[in-house]
């Protein structure tokens, strides 16, 4: 793979990883609602299933091209309607000043990752238009994929910390960040429905 190849690859990756998508707003959302402890399982299945994707993107890049349409058609509108329930349930919610707070679930975070087309756009676009030119076996496809799938699960990271830090003045401001976190959400589903 040329320089020129990997720097167009990291660019395109660092670019969609670190913007808003569903993944990266949940999460800031619940370190601001819940703390890093207990958000912690949630954040975990983010990762995981940020993992578990991105190693179906690889094996439908690999061999399964020929469902790849008909599937990203069903999971777009499927995507769509979960963010939507996202954004309706981000824009309502209060902090919690309990502490007797419910620790966000694992299965939560790990199957948003399932209905989030944005990263199986994200994987498949990656592979297809930056590395099957030069590598195509499965073990190269999801190298490539495990790399994208660190580099999202960083992007969070730095969004879980944006959040701890801005967690003080979210108690305060909550309502407008929700509602502006709801938005961004809806504009998510809507780009993933109509561009």
């Amino acid at each position: 793979m040329s320089t020129q190849a990997v720097t167009a690859f990291l660019l395109y990756v660092l670019i969609n990883a670190f913007t808003p998508g569903p993944g990266n707003i949940l999460a800031l959302n619940t370190v601001a609602n819940y703390g890093w402890s207990k958000g912690r399982k949630l954040f975990l299945g983010i990762f995981s299933g940020y993992y578990a994707v991105q190693i179906i993107c690889a094996i439908f890049v690999f061999g399964l091209n020929e469902l790849l349409n008909p599937v990203m058609s069903i999971m777009k509108y499927i995507g769509a309607a979960y963010i939507l329930y996202l954004s309706i349930h981000v824009a309502i919610s209060k902090p919690i000043e309990t502490e007797e707070k419910k620790s966000a679930s694992f299965w939560k975070g790990f199957m948003l990752q399932f209905v989030n087309v944005k990263i199986y756009l994200f994987g498949v676009t990656a592979l297809s238009g930056y590395v099957v030119r030069y590598y195509s076996t499965l073990e190269m496809l999801i190298l490539f994929e495990l790399i994208i799938a660190t580099i999202g699960t960083i992007a969070t990271l730095t969004w879980i910390f944006l959040g701890k830090i801005f967690s003080q003045a979210y108690q305060k401001h909550f309502r407008i960040i929700n509602i502006i976190l709801a938005v961004v959400l809806l504009q998510c589903a809507w780009s993933m429905l109509f561009e």
